[in-house]
């Protein structure tokens, strides 16, 4: 889900522990870890995966708050959105923040797993940038529009361009619709379905592309670049939330409940809107 530039490369590395999709190995047990410092000081060492932007982001702004009550908090970076879950399964990390509920739901049933969430973080708009075409005012017949394959994120691509009204679907507030259930389709739009990675490196060789937020804004893109995107004040902004996960018993482990807290400290909030202008909204307090 990712265009990168070499100083974005360089700042991810030096912010966390990355882990690149696929080749992590897999530890039998991890949660979260007590360490000494030099000082003779204990200190709970706390695991979490991320895609790196936003969430890595955020996740190495609250680090200090965290060192402070003692948790040395350990980013660890992920390229795709099924190695986190996997790894939190296998108890590699502590905990995850990547994803939102419709998409956790789905991959507990695929893969029988029964990871939980506790808070809710941001929201990342999901929006509709021009690739060849530059507007929808003349939409080419036959045009390409590029869209995330995974089935939460198709469902809601696909209700996205059906509210910039170029398909209607079967179901139009189902979050369950495919391609299969395009019932009009009058540009006769060709949907690529490719992995949310791959999106902004394919943008430019479609008309249209939906993109995820987080791959969005470490492509560099902006909300306002978009043609069409999810409201602030959406059912989508809900429903789509990005938030915590942990293994089911672990919701009110101390450093679990200390992360929590953080996230959702005024200072992330307004980090959030002062670094991301739009792109990742904050879903807490009062915005």
């Amino acid at each position: 889900m990712r265009i990168r530039t070499l100083a974005k490369a360089a700042i991810a590395a030096a912010l966390s522990t990355t882990l690149l999709a696929g080749c992590g190995t897999q530890n039998s047990a991890s949660s979260t870890a007590m360490t000494t410092t030099p000082g003779g000081q204990k200190e709970v060492v706390l695991k979490v995966g991320a895609t790196p932007v936003p969430q890595g982001e955020i996740l190495n702004f609250v680090k200090p708050m965290l060192a402070k009550e003692g948790i040395d908090l350990q980013v660890v970076t992920f390229n795709d959105y099924i190695q986190p879950n996997r790894a939190l399964s296998s108890g590699e990390i502590d905990a995850n923040y990547f994803q939102h509920i419709p998409y956790l739901n789905d991959y507990n049933k695929q893969n029988h797993t029964d990871l939980v969430p506790t808070v809710s973080v941001h929201f990342e708009p999901l929006a509709l940038y021009p690739g060849k075409s530059k507007s929808l005012s003349n939409i080419p017949n036959g045009a390409t529009i590029a869209v995330p394959n995974d089935t939460t994120n198709e469902a809601r691509a696909l209700l996205l361009l059906q509210s910039a009204g170029l398909i209607k679907l079967r179901n139009p507030s189902s979050l369950n619709e495919t391609v299969q259930d395009i019932v009009s389709n009058p540009h006769h739009l060709q949907i690529q379905e490719l992995d949310a990675a791959a999106i902004p490196r394919v943008k430019q060789d479609v008309n249209y592309a939906v993109i995820n937020g987080n791959y969005a804004v470490e492509a560099g893109y902006k909300i306002s670049d978009a043609l069409v995107s999810e409201k602030a004040d959406s059912l989508a902004a809900k429903t789509y939330a990005n938030v915590v996960v942990v293994r089911k018993g672990d919701q009110n482990k101390p450093a679990i409940v200390a992360l929590d807290k953080a996230l959702q400290s005024n200072a992330v909030k307004q980090f959030i809107i002062n670094h991301y202008h739009g792109s990742v909204i904050p879903v807490f307090l009062k915005y």
